[in-house]
């Protein structure tokens, strides 16, 4: 009989010293397979799995990908790399961004429910925003458990908060606890496979290819959706609403998805860079009228000199005005 031996963790900001203290209670004989996707910079050198095996009894790596699944090993996704779950198998893939993050919690936990269903044990820890509700969402809908930090207890509460809005979780831990729960349920036995659309179905396997590099248009992905009038922050594509239960989430055309938090801090930097942007050329008009007008001067052409210098003061008073609202969004 199948067990609960596949175990996906989600974690983002403090979620370093919470999987150090998840991975020291694991036993050396664990009988599952453990993926980790916690929120690192792209260009940072991750020391992640040196980290935690100092914790661990088990073997913790960064996989490569194609690499077969083993028992008793914890993977953690490389910066800036999806880690994708087939069956048996990893793939390690740069696709989309999803909520502004690669790797994503989302794209893990999905190829996570939709290869192994009911096998599933989906945890996500302490972290800012919220990447990791979607994809507890499809654990949950396919048959596996759902455990979220308890709020409380996490160092940044909002990603376990979000799961706990649109996901119905079955345990809220606080950290302490949550390494002695994992060892009980690794040993029971899987419930048969949840009997799932194949709608939903078939947009979960289009949202995994595209996390793995496949071209989200030509997947189908303006089939999938409602058409909406907003645009991708990421890359000022068109942006179909994808719904989950009670959850709304945006995914482009090229393939970035976001949940509704992720998309309106997208599209508020976005607003304050093109304001930026608005008040560099202002600034530039500034230096450009004043050299004007000191030609003019130096020609004995004071009328236009003066015209000149009058321009420039105007738009630098429109420049004040500028950075003031800027601080104000």
């Amino acid at each position: 009989m199948e067990k609960r031996d596949i175990i996906v963790i989600g974690s983002s900001a403090g979620g370093v010293t919470a999987l150090k203290t998840i991975v020291a209670s694991f036993p050396e004989n664990f009988k599952a397979s453990v993926f980790i996707v916690q929120h690192v910079s792209a260009d940072s050198l991750s020391l992640l799995p040196k980290i935690l095996e100092n914790k661990s009894k088990l073997k913790v790596v960064h996989p490569q990908d194609g690499e077969k699944i083993k028992q008793g090993y914890i993977y953690i996704a490389p910066p800036d790399r999806h880690i994708i779950i087939e069956y048996e198998h990893i793939l390690v893939k740069r696709g989309p961004k999803e909520n502004r993050f690669r790797p994503s919690i989302d794209a893990l936990f999905r190829s996570a429910a939709y290869n192994y269903g009911t096998r599933v044990i989906g945890l996500v820890l302490t972290g800012m925003l919220d990447d990791g509700t979607s994809g507890m969402w499809s654990v949950k809908r396919l048959g596996g458990l759902g455990i979220i930090q308890q709020p409380e207890d996490a160092e940044y509460p909002a990603m376990p908060l979000n799961v706990l809005e649109y996901v119905n979780v079955d345990y809220i831990l606080p950290l302490s606890s949550i390494g002695e729960l994992l060892c009980e349920l690794v040993v029971e036995t899987a419930p048969k496979p949840y009997v799932v659309h194949s709608h939903d179905l078939h947009r979960m396997k289009s949202e995994i290819d595209i996390a793995a590099q496949k071209n989200a248009f030509e997947n189908g992905i303006m089939e999938m959706g409602d058409l909406t009038p907003l645009t991708c922050p990421e890359c000022h594509g068109v942006l179909m609403k994808l719904v989950e239960g009670n959850l709304i989430r945006y995914r482009c055309h090229t393939g970035h998805s976001f949940h509704s938090s992720s998309l309106l801090t997208g599209i508020t930097e976005s607003v304050e860079m093109k304001l930026w942007e608005a008040l560099k050329n202002l600034e530039e008009k500034v230096m450009l009228l004043t050299e004007t007008a000191k030609e003019f001067e130096l020609n004995k052409n004071i009328t236009a000199a003066e015209d000149y210098y009058h321009k420039a003061e105007v738009a630098r008073n429109r420049a004040k005005k500028l950075h003031e609202f800027i601080y104000e969004i």
